[in-house]
């Protein structure tokens, strides 16, 4: 290959070394493209990710709310059922004093016990009437008490039913309680459910990315390898050309230090004076001759 030949193939090699850098540099931008782009879906992801976690935490806590609104709603109605039991059985009771009710009114016998018990304390009376006057508030004195059983056992009720009154009230806030806190789980658990399908998604496209990422920087090795090659064989190219323009200088060097001292030897031999370049080159060329022949 002639020296022409050579220049011509090498600046080839720089046109293709030119052109594969460009695709090279291409693929370099598409792969940093492709990575930038990854790596902020997987911030994405991890922010779902955090996102959902929180938001799973506070709909768990608001299901253990709703659990325990369901538990004091049943201890409620629990109550309930024993207050209206009592109520009932009371009720039964009064009905059974009723039935042994005297026939004259509590404030009639509570009157005659007081008329009673007044003349006993302020009257002179005989042994014989005071016993009898006695006997008459023994007597009384159960009559009045069935008076007294039903109003204890109304005033048992009434207080049975404030009671009834209060846990209904707390029931009814219980459960409406109940309700907003579970409508509000549930609207959690469709944000997490949305959450979830998003974070699929930004995942699947992060993995895409990923791929190709990597069948980006596969294609490149090949043109990587290829330069590689081209910028072996430039090298080679250029250490040849460097070589055969070495040994030219060195001939055309030789040829020209053989015609001066041709000339000066010539120049020696009429007897013409040396310039001190002339005279050392004789004087160097003699010197090698000498070390020749030793």
């Amino acid at each position: 290959m002639t020296e022409q030949q050579k220049t011509n193939q090498i600046a080839a090699f720089n046109k293709q070394i030119a052109t594969l850098r460009e695709q090279i540099n291409k693929a370099n931008e598409e792969t940093k493209v492709h990575i930038e782009k990854r790596d902020k879906l997987n911030e994405q992801f991890k922010k779902h990710h955090n996102d959902i976690r929180a938001l799973e935490n506070e709909r768990n806590s608001l299901n253990e709310k709703v659990k325990t609104l369901k538990q004091q709603r049943e201890t409620a109605r629990a109550r309930n059922r024993t207050i209206i039991e009592e109520i009932t059985l009371r009720s039964k009771k009064i009905a059974e004093l009723k039935k042994k009710k005297p026939r004259k009114s509590r404030t009639r016998l509570e009157k005659e016990i007081q008329a009673i018990e007044w003349k006993i304390q302020t009257t002179p009376l005989d042994l014989q009437e005071e016993k009898r006057l006695v006997e008459e508030v023994k007597q009384l004195e159960p009559q009045l008490h069935i008076y007294k059983k039903i109003e204890q056992q109304n005033k048992q009720i009434a207080e049975l039913r404030e009671e009834l009154k209060t846990l209904e009230a707390k029931a009814n806030a219980h459960h409406q309680e109940l309700i907003a806190t579970a409508q509000k789980s549930q609207e959690i658990h469709a944000i997490i459910v949305a959450k979830i399908s998003e974070a699929k998604n930004i995942k699947r496209e992060a993995d895409r990315l990923h791929s190709a990422y990597i069948q980006a920087k596969e294609q490149a090795i090949p043109l990587y390898q290829e330069l590689k090659e081209l910028t072996e064989k430039k090298k080679k190219l250029q250490d040849a050309i460097r070589e055969e323009d070495e040994k030219r200088k060195k001939s055309a060097e030789k040829t020209l230090k053989e015609k001066l001292e041709s000339q000066a030897r010539d120049k020696l031999q009429r007897g013409e004076k040396l310039s001190w370049d002339e005279f050392q080159l004789l004087a160097d060329d003699d010197s090698q001759g000498t070390q020749t022949q030793d």
